[in-house]
């Protein structure tokens, strides 16, 4: 069987199991770009209650956000954890923003992805994972977010060696599916969720969906 048939069978069997997982919780590409940066190192929950307070403080936009000082915003994102380090991060991806589009989310969006990746890649603080999550959730373009959750499930299904790389992972998955944004978003998701529940450290294979599939 080919990685290609795999992978799609991987995806039939997680669909099956879990349904459309309805990612990304945001109502706006500029939410999701905040919620990518303070997401790392903690859970969506700590998350969401960041973003409210900088909602509550009317601070929700592009603009009020680059001229808040990084004291201030990190004590409203504090709920979010590493706030001192995700506030700089934060500035670091909003001076990004306003030295390439003016400011403007719709320009970023707008932009292609060769030209993108690279450029979002240089903002300090912003690893692969945060850029694909941002580019495939709020830019809606066709690149796939590899976590660690994607990569225990690969190793366990010896699909990768344990030295794979990030870009490795996701070669992976574009040179086995089309360009596909949606495809993309929920197997990503899906991934996430069966890995919460089944893929750890030390995993546990009995009556996860990719039993089946275990070498």
């Amino acid at each position: 069987m080919t990685v290609a048939n795999t992978l799609k069978q991987f995806y039939d069997a997680l669909f099956e199991r879990y349904g459309a997982q309805k990612w990304w919780p945001a109502e706006t590409p500029f939410e999701v770009m905040l919620g990518a940066v303070l997401t790392q190192n903690t859970s969506w929950a700590n998350v969401a209650r960041a973003l409210n307070n900088l909602k509550e403080a009317g601070l929700f936009s592009p603009s009020k956000l680059h001229q808040v000082d990084a004291e201030q915003l990190a004590e409203l994102i504090r709920p979010a954890g590493y706030f001192n380090i995700k506030a700089k991060r934060l500035k670091n991806l909003l001076d990004w923003l306003f030295e390439n589009y003016q400011g403007s989310v719709e320009q970023m969006l707008a932009d292609d992805l060769s030209r993108i990746r690279p450029s979002l890649l240089t903002v300090s603080g912003v690893g692969p994972e945060t850029c694909d999550s941002i580019l495939l959730y709020a830019a809606h373009k066709p690149t796939f977010v590899v976590d660690t959750y994607t990569y225990r499930v690969l190793v366990h299904h010896n699909l990768i060696w344990e030295d794979a790389t990030y870009e490795d992972i996701k070669a992976l998955f574009e040179d086995n599916f089309p360009e596909d944004v949606a495809l993309y978003n929920e197997y990503h998701a899906l991934l996430v969720r069966v890995g919460k529940e089944y893929c750890r450290p030390e995993p546990r294979h009995k009556g996860c969906p990719l039993e089946p599939f275990l070498p």
